[in-house]
């Protein structure tokens, strides 16, 4: 690691009821890796909006290549080459890859826009990281990790010393992640400082050299990496242990009720023919790679997506599912794993994000009764531990890990007794993931029955009292938990049809 590169020194932060920053301290070198760790909400985002002039500190001071700085304005920040990688990518979907990478900076032949030369520009941006996308190609058509590569290679293109990967590996699949740390490495060999934000703790091992903890707005420590346990950078977040541990044997009845099952359900080539039951009070996991066909199936069940065949039984009767109404109306609810798209109406609050599935409960007449609609969202922002400053505060505002509280209260509110929850826990840290895991345990303690789509092996043999895997959209696998192992799963999750 070489010198300093950012400081950043007693950094405070306050906003109407919410007081963000707390004198926070973060030193960055040139060379390094730099974890930046907290549970949602711990003030992470807020210190590098901070840091790119999208906020103005009420107090501490920045210094930047060794002189004091106020960035006015991200576009100063970048100017100063410092850039961000958001986990929220922000491209234009209809322009190529060479035109957003360029975006507000173009390249012109007299008054015209010089496509040719950005094309040959973003050519050697991608030839410098050793990444294979066509500049022509139209945006949309990439994957999201594609998409990711884009936009490290957007932020590149400035001449920048400093970058910080927010949540960079979120919608990736493992051969995506293992492309983004030799981006990484190489980044950090050409002496750029890195700050590296993640929940995913066997990242943080591999990748970064130190780890800098937050929590409640306040700065915890710093730790060396190499000399430091998964432990350690946990309890210094949540200020508690949290245990790991794999379920050892389903806590179903063995006369337990079937609840929900299915047969023979076909929805194009990411669902074929796959048939499962749903006891009650079970959490059933679904594993697989990514592209298995997980959500597809998720989705077919719920109605989301047309089915072409199946049946579905709910309590032994045969139900038609046409729709999501038609689902909610017989008792399954999904939580989507993309909650801002599918799950959430960001400008709308807390309350009316929780009432959005039981509107009619909270109706009198032509008038919602609001009183009754903002209790019943306190309760379950108490129930499930959900930082906002209070229900009337708009969703947009929440952390990611507190949006996904705001889903899951709106799912409980519905009272169904059949849960999909797709990627429950994606984005979401260490302590916000505990206190999931203990309300879905609670759930299935109360009658209610759990499927859940999980890309985390330690998630999926931690939760599951048996696990159904996918690959190619196909059942190649049902597992209890009890004969479960990740060497298992994963030879299922491999059993391509030939």
């Amino acid at each position: 690691m070489g010198e300093v590169i950012l400081t950043m020194k007693g950094i405070d932060k306050s906003f109407p009821g919410v007081h963000a920053l707390k004198g926070v301290d973060l030193e960055v070198r040139k060379g390094e890796v730099l974890a930046l760790m907290g549970e949602n909400g711990a003030g992470k985002s807020t210190l590098m909006k901070v840091l790119t002039g999208i906020y103005s500190c009420d107090a501490g001071e920045i210094t930047y290549e060794g002189r004091t700085v106020e960035f006015q304005n991200p576009k100063e920040a970048q100017d100063a080459g410092i850039a961000i990688v958001h986990q929220e990518l922000n491209m234009m979907n209809h322009l190529t890859v060479a035109q957003n990478i360029f975006i507000g900076r173009e390249f012109m032949n007299g008054k015209i826009i010089d496509d040719k030369k950005m094309r040959e520009e973003a050519g050697k941006l991608f030839e410098k990281l050793n990444i294979y996308i066509d500049p022509a190609e139209t945006m949309s058509n990439l994957t999201v990790g594609k998409q990711q590569m884009c936009e490290i290679a957007k932020a590149i293109s400035k001449d920048v010393k400093l970058i910080v990967f927010d949540e960079p590996s979120a919608a990736l699949t493992e051969t995506e992640i293992a492309e983004l740390f030799k981006i990484i490495r190489d980044l950090r060999e050409r002496q750029l400082g890195i700050v590296y934000i993640s929940h995913r703790m066997d990242e943080i091992k591999v990748i970064t050299d130190r780890v800098t903890v937050m929590r409640d707005g306040e700065y915890v420590g710093t730790l060396i990496t190499e000399q430091c346990t998964k432990d350690d950078i946990i309890n210094m977040m949540v200020g508690r242990t949290i245990y790991e541990t794999p379920k050892e044997k389903s806590n179903v009845p063995a006369d337990a009720p079937v609840v929900l099952k299915v047969e023979n359900l076909n929805a194009g080539n990411m669902v074929q023919d796959i048939s499962f039951e749903l006891r009650k009070g079970e959490i059933l996991g679904f594993s697989g790679l990514m592209g298995a066909g997980r959500t597809e199936t998720a989705r077919a069940l719920f109605g989301a997506d047309k089915k072409e065949s199946g049946s579905v039984y709910v309590n032994g009767q045969q139900v038609t599912i046409s729709s999501p109404q038609d689902a909610i109306a017989v008792g399954i609810g999904y939580l989507s794993e993309d909650r801002k798209r599918y799950g959430l109406v960001l400008d709308k609050t807390v309350a009316e994000n929780n009432s959005m599935s039981t509107l009619e409960r909270f109706c009198r007449g032509l008038f919602i009764n609001r009183q009754q609609e903002e209790e019943t969202a306190q309760e379950y922002v108490d129930k499930l531990k959900t930082k906002t400053p209070t229900v009337l505060t708009k969703v947009i505002s929440l952390s990611g890990g507190n949006q996904q509280k705001v889903v899951i209260g709106k799912w409980l509110t519905r009272d169904c007794d059949i849960l999909i929850f797709d990627e429950p826990t994606r984005g979401i840290d260490v302590g916000a993931k505990s206190e999931i895991y203990h309300l879905m345990n609670e759930l299935v303690k109360q009658g209610k029955s759990i499927i859940m789509i999980s890309s985390e092996m330690t998630e999926i043999l931690r939760m599951s009292d048996r696990i159904i895997v996918m690959c190619e959209g196909r059942k190649t696998g049902d597992i209890a938990i009890e004969d479960a192992s990740s060497e298992k799963i994963m030879y299922a999750a491999t059993l391509r049809n030939e």
